[in-house]
């Protein structure tokens, strides 16, 4: 299958409430245990968990909302290519205005405004949408790195919980949250504050983590907010399917 503390302007990560079964294979967490033995069993698993999903082809559906509008939804076929990488072939795609018809005549030069201005927000949206990609799934290298480089903490949370949080995971002060189940190796929580340009244009990032019967993993939805340009982009990953060529 197919992206944080930022000073002081730091937006709280949204922590999700759905239990994900991350990998039948996944080997589970004893007891209380330490930060490393968690962040190692959590490298297994996605290591484990992204290898398999690399056999199965899937369909992407991208919403990118401006000021609660849709203005665009599009849907690809995704599957992993020889090189490692996520290749994605369209499948169709319309804005609200194409579907509507819409044919108001305006001016030249109000037209032009418009239209820049649209160019302006599109070219938001698809850089946000590949910043999602930059987050979501999570590398487990650069969990690895964390943790050697000591960016990783951990605190025990009600129900048994583990609460980690990763630190400069891809952007200086930018943060990484899973919420753990150490005694079942379940990721009930995934979120990620961030920002796309400057520490100001913050970004955050909620994801719902889904598995198929083999435990393949995978993100099923991903929403970026954007609140300085009023800009949300939801990506849905869904019909996974063994992946034909």
């Amino acid at each position: 299958m197919t992206h944080i503390g930022i000073g002081k302007t730091a937006i709280a990560a949204a922590t999700l409430a759905s239990a994900v079964v991350l990998g039948a294979q996944a080997p589970a967490a004893q007891g209380a245990g330490s930060e490393q033995d968690h962040v190692a069993a959590l490298e297994q698993t996605l290591q484990q968990g992204l290898a398999r999903i690399r056999q199965y082809e899937w369909i992407e559906t991208t919403v990118t909302s401006l000021d609660g509008e849709e203005k665009s939804r599009t849907q690809n076929r995704c599957y992993y290519g020889a090189d490692g990488t996520v290749q994605k072939v369209a499948i169709g795609g319309v804005t609200p205005e194409e579907s509507e018809g819409r044919g108001r005549r305006r001016g030249r030069l109000s037209q032009r405004v418009v239209e820049n201005k649209k160019d302006d927000i599109q070219e938001y949206m698809q850089r946000a949408g590949a910043l999602i990609h930059r987050y979501v799934p999570p590398n487990p290298e650069r969990i690895h790195a964390a943790k050697d480089a000591g960016r990783v903490t951990m605190s025990p949370q009600p129900g048994g919980l583990v609460h980690l949080v990763i630190s400069q995971y891809l952007q200086a002060g930018d943060s990484m949250t899973m919420d753990l189940n150490p005694a079942t190796n379940l990721l009930t929580g995934l979120g990620v504050n961030a920002y796309l340009d400057t520490p100001e244009d913050v970004v955050t990032l909620a994801v719902t983590m889904s598995a198929l019967a083999d435990g393949a993993f995978y993100a099923a939805e991903t929403t970026l907010d954007a609140p300085a340009k009023d800009i949300r982009v939801v990506i849905q990953n869904s019909g996974h399917k063994p992946v034909s060529r």
